[in-house]
């Protein structure tokens, strides 16, 4: 009864007083947030889903994987993944390469690796022990290596996929899927045209030095230095020279080096030798 009365008497103060605002706004924002939470509950699933469909086509896109008449999910049953001890360049079961989120690792002590600022140019603070590599076979043979990578930009971290032929030297093919760069400007790293000239473009030199990169207006074709140059974007110098370093970072010895530098070895031992056929035939 006492509270009835309680009700009541609030009910029947003016709609502009202190205390009715206060206790209005605060029923909403109480409201609200119920509302968002369960929202947020009930979404997750489907946002974790979705996250890991674009991540497949992006990986399908830099692998030059397409067929309109198969499901992204089916189309993925072409691609190997495979984890790899970043150290060692070796495969490993340590985790499962499937489920696992080399990013979130990065920031786990226990997967961490922590870079000095000489190492880490990309400016990603660390990296993860392990990662995730994606293989695209021809039978048996591979034909090309997929891996992730991501640095600093001008505004925001840029995260992609760079595709490599089966010589782990030869760039197939590159794409970012999540930035914050400019439109227009750092922005246009989403460009394909700017994205299909990166295709042929060599890692390193024949002695192993990574030199793949940006660089300032347009590559000269003949230049002897052509085959490891990008043309850089136009007015985006800071977003060109985060693209070159996180290259540079990945590819380099702190990053996937010694993971491809090995495969360049099995490569070169695999076209040395000559199938008996051959050999029967120029005898």
């Amino acid at each position: 009864m006492q509270n009835s009365h309680r009700q009541q008497g609030f009910l029947k103060l003016p709609n502009d007083s202190m205390l009715k605002t206060i206790a209005v706004a605060t029923c909403l924002c109480l409201v609200c947030s119920l509302l968002v939470s369960v929202a947020a509950v009930v979404l997750k699933p489907l946002q974790v889903k979705n996250k890991l469909l674009d991540r497949k086509q992006n990986i399908l896109l830099v692998a030059g994987i397409e067929d309109p008449s198969q499901t992204v999910d089916e189309l993925f049953q072409k691609i190997e993944t495979r984890a790899i001890d970043m150290q060692t360049g070796e495969y490993t079961d340590a985790v499962d390469a499937q489920s696992y989120d080399q990013y979130k690792a990065s920031k786990d002590p226990a997967f961490r690796v922590s870079l000095n600022k000489q190492q880490d140019i990309a400016k990603i603070g660390g990296r993860a022990k392990y990662a995730s590599v994606y293989l695209v076979k021809d039978g048996d043979q591979l034909d090309k290596i997929i891996i992730p990578i991501r640095g600093y930009g001008l505004w925001s971290t840029l995260f992609g996929f760079l595709a490599l032929e089966s010589d782990a030297t030869t760039v197939s093919g590159i794409t970012f899927y999540d930035h914050k760069e400019t439109p227009g400007l750092g922005g246009e790293i989403e460009n394909r045209r700017w994205q299909a000239s990166w295709q042929g473009k060599q890692i390193v030199n024949p002695q192993g030095q990574v030199m793949l990169g940006l660089i300032k207006g347009k590559v000269v074709p003949n230049s002897p230095q052509a085959p490891y140059q990008i043309d850089g974007l136009a007015g985006a110098s800071l977003t060109s020279r985060g693209v070159s370093n996180l290259i540079q970072f990945w590819v380099g010895e702190n990053g996937f080096g010694p993971y491809l530098e090995r495969i360049r070895k099995q490569y070169q031992e695999s076209v040395s030798v000559l199938p008996l056929s051959t050999l029967s035939s120029e005898g």
